[in-house]
């Protein structure tokens, strides 16, 4: 296991054996006395170096046990040192953790990457071929189907300068002439116009109408129905293909088998948002390619008679005519069925006259792999049967009766549930059961039935989270060693996580929004400086 540790000492100092003092506060000492007692330490710049690397987390994971510089070319230790020689005689390091609201700063590093990751698809670079910034692109949102009437906000034609503060007066929420009551005696409209933070958005006009096993039903098969809405897509362009008279193309697999493929494929980077109904939408970056019959991993243009036209068409043909039929379920003995909504957005990517560039969809989907259930109101971690009730109820909110739904679809079928019988208690298990395929469900109830990643791509669409994090590995390791041919190498266990007081982390969480601040002012310079010597250019 690599890690970013603190610089060795080169091999012919001698290692100091002296342990440096453990900090342990008092646990009834404010948080701001903690961090004046940290901060008027003798080793307080040391802790503070020692901290750098994972000094923005909120709960680092701290390890314990022996670090060593080996050289490269002959493996031999030329340096070790164990972490009781270390502050707090322990190694910090990031927790690692995607979602903005568990660690805003391992957040940002991953959305960094994201961000290089759909970039380099659309314009190339880190090893994908500038090429491709010439391959037709489209960007496809695809919605869930109502489930429900819903309170929603809806602004007819937007004047503010940008979205994200938009001040626009929205239309009536659900306005209705002769709507009525629904069957439960709730009013079938809404009139109001509502704030962007109303609580309401989201929620249905009438939570007994709503069809919550529906709704989680679709979260956790949406995968699928995307699987095969990208096959449609590349199947509609290989007929397309034919027809125009664009031969196949013979290709050698690595184990020497003759194929003959079409001459196109899809090569796709999706993110997955979660709206505040609780329903999942995607937002699809299809790259349109061609194949090379001598390197079929390589990324070469597509053929001259298919156009970005022949995309978004194929985009559209696929989201009308795909549905996915789920297996049968007690509760649905002819299954589910799962299709995408009406609402299906195709746009092209730097277009002229377009809004949509490479890096406004790169942030797009960067910011929303940071994601999860946050949108909702409600962020949850993996529920058990001795935590379920205390979110799971029927006849409670929105929010309470999916994940019910969640629960109660979940359970094990036995024979007597297979039948269409009722169990005596559906969240206990029984011993006579067997398999259901929605067992799933239970495990992803937190996420209310979606267990699928936020941030998926096809395998040659671009670059790799691990190659990105290599590379960082591989820089951090030169620039702390100051030599590229000696490696740190730790034999570490595990000790615990979090800082050992509040004090400490306002103090190495403050150091490390300082750090980001001064990088992104850093790079806000840099892009003015080659604006300006483009200008002049």
């Amino acid at each position: 296991m690599v890690l970013r540790l603190p610089s060795l000492p080169p091999p012919e100092e001698e290692v100091l054996s002296t342990p440096l003092t453990l900090y342990r506060p008092a646990l009834a000492v404010g948080r701001d006395a903690q961090a004046l007692h940290r901060a008027t330490m003798p080793e307080f710049s040391g802790w503070l170096e020692h901290t750098a690397s994972a000094g923005g987390c909120s709960r680092p994971i701290r390890l314990t046990g022996t670090i060593a510089a080996v050289a490269t070319d002959t493996g031999r230790i030329t340096s070790r040192l164990h972490t009781d020689e270390l502050p707090d005689r322990a190694l910090y390091k990031a927790c690692g953790n995607r979602r903005e609201s568990q660690c805003p700063d391992c957040a940002w590093v991953y959305q960094g990457d994201a961000y290089q990751v759909v970039r380099c698809g659309l314009t190339g670079g880190k090893g994908v071929p500038d090429s491709v910034g010439r391959h037709p692109v489209v960007f496809a949102t695809f919605t869930a189907p109502s489930f429900g009437a819903v309170h929603r906000r809806h602004v007819p034609s937007h004047t503010c300068f940008t979205r994200q503060r938009c001040d626009c007066r929205p239309a009536p929420c659900r306005a209705r002439s002769n709507a009525g009551t629904c069957p439960h005696g709730q009013p079938a409209a809404c009139f109001a116009r509502h704030d962007a933070d109303d609580p309401q958005l989201g929620q249905p006009l009438c939570l007994d109408c709503y069809d919550h096993a529906h709704q989680v039903v679709w979260n956790y098969f949406s995968g699928e129905l995307w699987r095969r809405t990208k096959q449609a897509i590349e199947r509609h362009l290989a007929v397309l293909c034919r027809q125009r008279g664009i031969p196949k193309v013979r290709i050698v697999t690595a184990s020497g088998k003759v194929r003959w493929v079409p001459p196109v494929r899809v090569s796709h980077g999706k993110v997955a948002e979660m709206q505040r109904r609780a329903a999942v939408h995607f937002h699809v970056l299809l790259r349109l390619d061609g194949v090379d019959f001598d390197d079929p991993d390589a990324l070469v243009p597509p053929p001259a008679g298919v156009t970005v036209d022949d995309l978004e068409a194929a985009v559209h043909a696929a989201a009308r005519q795909i549905a996915v039929t789920t297996p049968p379920h007690p509760d649905q003995q002819s299954g589910w069925v799962v299709a995408w909504g009406e609402q299906v957005d195709v746009r092209r990517i730097n277009s002229a006259g377009g809004e949509l560039t490479d890096s406004k969809v790169a942030a797009y989907l960067a910011k929303y792999a940071t994601k999860a259930t946050e949108a909702t109101g409600h962020s949850f971690t993996r529920l058990t049967p001795a935590t379920i009730n205390d979110y799971a109820d029927p006849e409670g909110d929105h929010l309470a009766r999916l994940i019910d739904a969640c629960w109660h679809l979940g359970r094990p079928t036995g024979a007597d549930t297979a039948s269409g019988a009722a169990t005596a208690d559906d969240r206990q298990d029984g011993l006579d059961t067997r398999f259901n395929v929605y067992a799933g469900l239970r495990r992803w109830a937190h996420m209310i039935g979606f267990g699928g990643h936020f941030l998926t791509k096809a395998r040659r669409y671009s670059v790799t989270f691990g190659l990105l994090r290599a590379t960082r590995t591989t820089y951090r390791r030169t620039e702390d060693n100051g030599m590229a041919d000696t490696i740190t190498v730790g034999t570490l266990t595990y000790v615990g996580a979090g800082w050992l007081s509040d004090g400490d982390a306002l103090l190495a969480n403050t150091a490390a929004q300082e750090r980001r601040e001064s990088r992104r002012v850093g790079r806000e310079e840099l892009a003015h400086e080659a604006w300006l010597i483009g200008a002049a250019a």
